[in-house]
């Protein structure tokens, strides 16, 4: 159910309007205390599930939306997905325990413009919903340090792929395109075995354990070719 509230003292620019989507009942009341008592911040609403939430989102057109990720019905990143449509201005910012690249990159994905861990204290909390609204796009540092790390790792395997040598790379695209090794063998003219030693060099050079693995990492690199 919604909770309104007058929000926060007045400031001498217009106020960060915000509205929080959290369903853990001892958080959201805690946010919500924490964006009324500090100045510059107007509290519209919190919610306990983004389908609450979403009507009063676009109807009111808050600043920030401050949201879990793991919500009960639509997700966090498919509340962002929804609402980034039509409110192209409302930033969002994630507040999350999970800290692992997937979630990150797919809510970044999504639109959101922050990534907080929940145990980002209260005066960092301000902080980067402050830098939200001017303009930053604030990351808790363990988080941070993840996205790097991914990017690091993506790099890394883009040098891999362009290591391979010609006939390792014919090999993957046949791989990515789905024939067997037979049908590789065949198409190559050589034998099975020379094909499954082709397929481990792959795997060493990419750092991978399977054929799915190097397939997205191949479809990945080709992907980003193509735009």
């Amino acid at each position: 159910m919604k909770n309104e509230s007058p929000g926060a003292l007045p400031s001498a620019s217009s106020p960060i309007t915000t509205i929080i989507v959290e369903d853990d009942v001892s958080v959201r009341p805690l946010l919500a205390e924490w964006i009324q008592e500090t100045p510059g911040f107007t509290l519209l609403g919190q919610y306990p599930d983004a389908e609450s939430a979403l009507p009063a989102i676009m109807k009111q057109k808050p600043k920030i939306v401050l949201t879990d990720i793991n919500l009960p019905g639509l997700s966090g990143i498919g509340l962002v997905r929804q609402v980034k449509l039509g409110l192209t201005n409302t930033q969002f910012v994630m507040l999350t325990i999970y800290e692992d690249s997937n979630h990150i990159f797919e809510a970044l994905s999504a639109g959101a413009t922050g990534y907080l861990s929940k145990r980002t204290p209260r005066e960092a909390l301000i902080a980067a919903l402050q830098e939200v609204n001017a303009g930053g796009s604030p990351m808790s540092s363990s988080i941070a340090r993840k996205v790097v790390q991914s990017f690091q790792r993506k790099a890394a395997k883009a040098e891999a792929i362009e290591e391979l040598s010609k006939r390792e790379n014919e090999v993957l695209e046949l791989l990515a395109q789905g024939h067997t090794y037979k049908h590789i063998a065949d198409a190559m003219h050589v034998g099975m075995a020379t094909v499954s030693t082709y397929t481990r060099r792959i795997y060493e050079k990419l750092q991978v354990n399977s054929r799915g693995q190097a397939v997205a990492i191949y479809a990945d690199l080709a992907a980003k070719k193509n735009r």
